[in-house]
C-alpha cells in the first residue's frame, strides 16, 4: 500500500501532529508504516490532554452542556424530570412521548400505565416493543423502592419477548392474557399486528396500548402496525401512550394521519434538556471523514483504540463494503494490533496495540450463532454494565442500534450513509450516555470521496449529501428549542427568561433564554401569527419535522451547498428560504391556508439559519471550538446584538451556508471541484409552480415598494422576483393554468 505526501499531511491535519516531509519520498510505504505506529502510541499527557477528546476529525457540529443533573435527579415519587413531566399529563387519552435515549421512557410509562389502571379503568396494559431484546426495558422494577405507590410487575408467561417459539403461538398468548385478569403484557410490534390480525380491534376496548420507538409507525397504508393503530383510535376505545427517541422519521412520511395527530397530546423533552442535565457529559461532536480507496485502509484516521468504539461496518451490499465483511473486520483487528487470543468466557478478541496496551474487541458481524450469541450474552450481562473495562470495542453490521445499552461508548463511528436519519439518531443515541468519568461523546460517519468517473462521482455525491442532511439536522434537535414571536411596539419581556447583559430593551428585538427550560424566546419583526391550531401546534412541535424535509430535498441541498456564494455561486438564498421551503410545507401539510404556511415557514428557516449563523459567530470570533456550555446561546444573542432581527434579513441568508464551510475544510480539494462542477451543471429553470411563488412575492413587492421589481435591479432577490413573475406570465399565455 502507497500514499501519498498530500496524504499524509491531511491525516496528520486532523489528528494535530505534526509530521516532518522534508526527506520523505512521494510514495514511502514504509513512512506510512511508522506514521501508523505514531498514530497508536499513547498521546502525552500534557496540557490539555484529554483522551476522551481525540482529535481524530472536524467536527461539523460540537454542542456544550453545563452538567446540572438536572436530569439524573429524582423527584419524591421516584421519577427524573422527563417522567415527571410525563406523568403529569397521565389523564390524557393519547399521550406521545418525545424523548432522547437514555432519558427514561420505559420507566415513564410504567408510572402512567399503573396510574390508568388504578385510576382511569383501564383494564389492561400491552407494551408493544419493536424487537425481543428491547422488551427487557420493561421487566419487573421495585417502583415503590424510590417512593412511588405501587411497583411494577409482569408475569414471566406475559412477557412475550423471554418466551420461546414464533408468532403464532404468541398470538395465541395474547388471546388468553385478554381472557385473564392479569394486568400487563409485553410483546413485539409483529406480535402485536397479528393479534389484531386474528382477534380484530374491538377487544382491546378499555385498554391501554403503549407503542415503544413510535418511529417506527407510519400512515403508509403498507404498514399494517399504522392501519391498526388508526383503526383503534377511529374506535375512540382505548388509551395509546407513544414514545419515541427519534425527532424525525428517516423514510420522511408521517407517523399518523394528521386528524389522528391532532388528538395526541405531546410531552416533549429535548436532546438538549437531557443532555445539560447530565453529571458527566459535557461535550457531543458530530462530524464526517472522508477518505478513499478502502474504508479499512484509512479507519485508524477515526478510530482511537483508547476511546470506548462502537462500529458499524457497512451492509455487504453497499458501495463502500470490499464485499467481505469478515474480511473487514480482520483487517481492522490487523490494524489495530496484534491478536492474541479469544477470551473463552466472553468471546471477545483480546488484541494488543503497539502501545503495548491489551484491547477487547466484540465482534457482532460473526455469522455462526454459538460465538455471535456468546458474544452478544457478554455485552448483556447485568453484572458488568458499571464496569468500564468490560470491552473496548464493538464491531456491529446490523446489530447495537436501537436499544443498545452500553453507558461507556464515547464514540459512534459508522462507515458508510444510513439510509435512513432515524437510524443515525439511534446510533447517535448509543454514545449519548452519561457515565463517570465520560466528559465527551461523539459520532463520526466515514464517507467515501468521489473519484474521478462520472457515475461514482453522483453516488459518492448523493452519500454526502446525505451525511450533512444528518448533521443539520442533529444540530437542531441538540439546540434548545426555538419560541418565536412577533416584535411589535406592546411586546414585553417573559417571565423566566434571561435576556443578557443590559436586560431586555424594548426598542430593538430581543433574545430571552431559559437554562430550566432549555427553550429561546426570540423576538422578530414582520413574523406572521398562525392562525389555525394545526398550525400552532407544526409551529410548537413540528419544525424539526419541517426542517427534515427540506434539507433532505436533494436539489435544494445541492443548490445550497454548491451554488451559494460560499461555494463562489450566485444563489439567490430567498430561492430556498422562500420558494423551495414554502412549497416543501404546502406539500407536507396541504390542509394549511396561505398564511399558515408562511407562518410555519418563517419558523422553520429562522430556527435553522439561527442555529447555523450562532455557530458562524462564534468561529468569526476566532474561538475555534466553543468550550463554554453557554456557546450557542451567546452565538445567537452576538448574532442577533449586532442588528435588529427581521423576516427579511432571515430569508436572505443561505442556510446551508457553514456546511459548506464545514465540508471544504474536511474534503479534498480537488474531490470538492468535481463535485460543485457536477451540482452547477443540473440547475433547473424556474417551473410553473416556482412561478406562482415569485408571482406573489412581486405583487407585495409592488405593494410595498410603488413600483414591479426590476429585470436589471442590482439586488439579485429583486431580480429573481422580476423573472419569476416574468416566468408566471409567460406560464399564463401558454394556458399552463388552470
Amino acid at each position: 500500500m502507497t500514499i501519498s505526501k498530500k496524504r499524509i499531511t491531511e491525516i496528520a491535519a486532523i489528528r494535530d501532529e505534526d509530521i516532518d516531509l522534508t526527506d520523505i519520498p512521494e510514495q514511502d510505504e514504509g513512512f506510512f508504516a511508522k506514521a501508523k505506529k505514531k498514530r497508536l502510541a499513547p498521546k502525552p499527557r500534557g496540557k490539555g490532554f484529554s483522551e476522551a477528546q481525540g482529535h481524530y476529525h472536524i467536527p461539523a457540529v460540537s454542542m456544550n452542556y453545563a452538567r446540572t443533573g438536572a436530569s439524573t435527579t429524582s423527584n419524591e415519587l421516584g421519577m427524573r424530570a422527563m417522567q415527571e413531566r410525563a406523568y403529569e399529563r397521565r389523564g390524557e387519552q393519547y399521550l406521545l412521548i418525545k424523548s432522547p435515549p437514555a432519558s427514561g421512557k420505559s420507566r415513564a410509562l410504567m408510572f402512567i400505565a399503573l396510574d390508568k389502571l388504578k385510576n382511569q379503568n383501564c383494564k389492561q396494559a400491552i407494551v408493544v416493543v419493536p424487537e425481543k431484546s428491547i422488551g427487557s426495558s420493561f421487566n419487573d422494577e421495585p417502583l415503590s423502592k424510590y417512593g412511588f405507590w405501587a411497583d411494577w410487575t409482569v408475569a414471566p408467561q406475559w412477557n412475550l419477548c423471554n418466551a420461546p417459539g414464533g408468532d403464532d403461538g404468541k398470538v395465541g398468548a395474547v388471546g388468553k392474557f385478554l381472557e385473564s385478569n392479569d394486568k400487563v403484557l409485553v410483546c413485539t410490534h409483529a406480535t402485536f399486528r397479528f393479534a389484531v390480525d386474528r382477534f380484530g380491534v374491538e377487544v382491546f376496548d378499555d385498554r391501554l396500548i403503549a407503542v415503544d420507538e413510535f418511529h417506527h409507525v407510519s400512515a403508509n397504508p403498507d404498514n399494517k402496525l399504522g392501519a391498526h393503530l388508526g383503526q383503534l383510535i377511529e374506535r375512540g376505545k382505548v388509551h395509546v401512550v407513544a414514545m419515541t427517541g427519534s425527532y424525525f422519521r428517516g423514510d420522511a412520511e408521517a407517523v399518523l394521519a394528521p386528524e389522528d395527530e391532532a388528538k395526541f397530546d405531546t410531552v416533549t423533552y429535548t436532546y438538549y434538556e437531557q443532555l445539560n442535565g447530565y453529571e458527566y457529559l459535557k461535550t457531543l461532536d458530530i462530524g464526517y471523514f472522508f477518505y478513499t480507496g478502502s474504508y479499512a485502509d484509512d479507519i485508524l484516521a477515526v478510530l482511537n483504540p483508547t476511546e470506548k468504539t462502537i462500529l458499524h461496518i457497512p451492509n455487504v451490499n453497499a458501495r463502500e463494503s470490499t464485499g467481505d465483511k469478515h474480511k473487514e473486520v480482520d483487517h481492522i483487528i490487523d490494524a489495530l494490533g496484534e491478536w492474541q487470543e479469544t477470551d473463552a468466557e466472553t468471546g471477545f478478541h483480546l488484541v494488543k496495540t503497539p502501545s503495548g496496551q491489551i484491547i477487547k474487541i466484540a465482534d457482532l458481524v460473526e455469522d455462526d450463532p454459538t460465538k455471535r450469541d456468546r458474544v452478544s450474552r457478554a455485552l448483556k450481562d447485568p453484572a458488568e454494565k458499571n464496569n468500564r473495562d468490560h470491552v473496548d470495542l464493538i464491531i456491529a453490521l446490523g446489530m447495537a442500534k436501537e436499544g443498545f445499552d452500553w453507558i461507556w461508548c464515547e464514540h459512534a463511528l459508522t462507515v458508510g450513509y444510513r439510509a435512513s436519519l432515524t437510524e443515525i439518531v439511534q446510533i447517535i443515541g448509543r454514545a449519548t450516555r452519561d457515565a463517570k468519568g465520560k466528559t465527551r461523546a461523539r459520532f463520526t460517519n466515514l464517507i467515501a470521496e468521489p473519484d474521478a468517473s462520472e457515475g461514482a462521482v453522483t453516488e459518492a455525491i448523493n452519500d454526502t449529501l446525505k451525511a450533512i442532511a444528518a448533521s443539520l439536522l442533529m444540530e437542531q434537535v441538540l439546540a434548545p428549542r426555538f419560541n418565536f414571536t412577533p416584535k411589535t411596539p406592546t411586546s414585553t419581556s417573559q417571565p423566566g427568561f434571561d435576556y443578557g447583559e443590559g436586560g431586555y430593551d424594548p426598542e430593538r428585538t430581543n433574545v430571552g433564554f431559559s437554562e430550566s427550560s432549555g427553550q429561546f424566546q426570540i423576538e422578530i419583526k414582520g413574523l406572521v401569527e398562525p392562525k389555525s391550531k394545526e398550525a400552532e401546534r407544526i409551529c410548537q412541535e413540528d419544525l424539526n419535522e419541517v426542517i427534515t424535509a427540506f434539507v433532505q430535498d436533494k436539489p435544494t441541498l445541492e443548490r445550497g451547498l454548491f451554488d451559494g456564494q460560499e461555494a463562489g455561486g450566485e444563489l439567490v438564498p430567498e430561492e430556498l428560504t422562500i420558494v423551495r421551503m414554502g412549497k416543501i410545507i404546502k406539500d407536507r401539510y396541504p390542509e394549511l391556508e396561505e398564511n399558515d404556511i408562511e407562518a410555519v415557514r418563517q419558523r422553520a428557516v429562522a430556527a435553522m439559519n439561527l442555529t447555523q449563523q450562532a455557530k458562524k459567530t462564534l468561529l468569526d470570533d476566532e474561538e475555534k471550538e466553543p468550550s463554554s456550555n453557554t456557546a450557542l446561546i451567546d452565538g445567537v444573542r452576538k448574532f442577533v446584538n449586532v442588528r435588529d432581527l427581521d423576516i427579511d434579513l432571515i430569508d436572505s441568508i443561505n442556510p446551508f451556508g457553514e456546511a459548506y464551510n464545514i465540508l471544504s475544510k474536511s474534503m479534498n480539494q480537488e474531490s470538492l471541484r468535481q463535485v460543485q462542477a457536477v451540482i452547477s451543471a443540473k440547475r433547473s429553470p424556474i417551473t410553473p409552480e416556482d412561478a406562482i411563488m415569485w408571482a406573489k412575492r412581486a405583487r407585495r413587492f409592488k405593494k410595498e415598494n410603488g413600483r414591479a421589481p426590476s429585470m436589471t435591479a442590482a439586488d439579485p432577490y429583486e431580480k429573481l422576483m422580476a423573472e419569476g413573475a416574468t416566468a408566471f406570465m409567460r406560464f399564463h399565455k401558454e394556458g399552463r393554468y388552470e
